[in-house]
């Protein structure tokens, strides 16, 4: 068996005030107590812990990497104490819970708005914190406990050294829309139609894009490509102006072509995109993460195709 820490929660909370605080000098302050009696609590909390919580930088401190991760810890251990007097004291409050998520910058705004809706239902209050960052940004701050969830259109990039889990969620077929004059031109001999014709696709190195170069390999088409975009729906929005064609996962057609007043060019039979939550849990816990989970697997892609898709090709 390993070595048991007996955790100091009195210099537990000097760490919390002072990083609250973002100096020591401020937070020995509010403790009433000097600095060199704070210092040398925090050294022994250090020592406890077997790592660097606060780095020098220039005259002051700042909190390292561990730091940041015993200061969310220290921040839910605290406030889950100011709530226990509270409630023994007749004053309850009805906490939310809180969902940290991140959202790679890839994935379209509306799947993430369906995979997330169903937390916001859960019996308690609840308070979404939603992040949009590149996939290795986002993966970093779920190391760092500063996210509970990871939506994402790709696992864990095996280059990405961090402890965390892939959970899938279900996957979907592709489709190209339209604006009605563009839709209505190319619409006939789909897939072949697409030669030289104008298409808005999402940008290089992402997955869809290496699918859908794929599929365009594997059909023989040649399309005109009039544009590239980080942001999904910026490309919707060049598309409703008529500018090209562009794809969409097929679970979210029917809104897209209503929220965007375009329609159905036709199926890329063979291309799928593929959904995951990623956390730091291998057996997922977390009320909200849990919400998200269950319902994406039994309703949003409960179907390999939904409701309006045809096998038009």
């Amino acid at each position: 068996m390993g070595w048991v820490v007996k955790l100091n929660y009195q210099h537990l909370r000097y760490f919390w005030v002072v990083a609250r605080n973002q100096s020591l000098t401020r937070g020995a302050r509010e403790l009433h107590l000097t600095p060199q009696t704070v210092s040398g609590q925090l050294k022994l909390l250090e020592q406890a812990l077997g790592t660097n919580l606060f780095r020098r930088a220039g005259r002051g401190l700042a909190i390292t990497e561990a730091g940041e991760v015993a200061f969310r810890f220290a921040e839910e251990i605290f406030g889950l104490g100011r709530e226990l007097v509270e409630t023994l004291q007749g004053e309850a409050i009805d906490r939310p819970l809180r969902i940290r998520v991140g959202i790679v910058d890839v994935l379209p705004k509306l799947v993430a708005q369906r995979l997330l809706v169903p937390a916001t239902r859960l019996q308690q209050p609840v308070r979404l914190v939603c992040a949009e960052a590149p996939a290795e940004q986002l993966l970093a701050d779920l190391a760092l406990h500063k996210l509970d969830v990871v939506l994402s259109d790709v696992p864990i990039p095996p280059w990405v050294k961090i402890r965390a889990y892939n959970h899938p969620l279900g996957e979907s077929g592709v489709v190209f829309l339209g604006a009605p004059p563009l839709a209505e031109k190319y619409r006939g001999s789909f897939p072949g139609a697409l030669e030289h014709a104008p298409v808005l696709l999402p940008m290089e190195g992402t997955a869809l894009r290496s699918s859908l170069e794929q599929w365009f390999k594997n059909t023989g088409v040649r399309p005109r490509v009039v544009g590239e975009f980080e942001d999904s729906a910026l490309m919707k929005s060049f598309g409703q102006e008529g500018a090209g064609l562009f794809p969409v996962p097929a679970v979210i057609e029917i809104e897209v072509a209503a929220q965007y007043r375009v329609e159905r060019v036709g199926w890329a039979d063979g291309v799928i995109e593929r959904f995951f939550a990623i956390s730091v849990e291998r057996r997922v816990r977390h009320p909200g993460v849990a919400a998200i989970c269950e319902a994406a697997r039994e309703e949003l892609f409960a179907e390999d195709r939904p409701q309006g898709a045809s096998d038009e090709s």
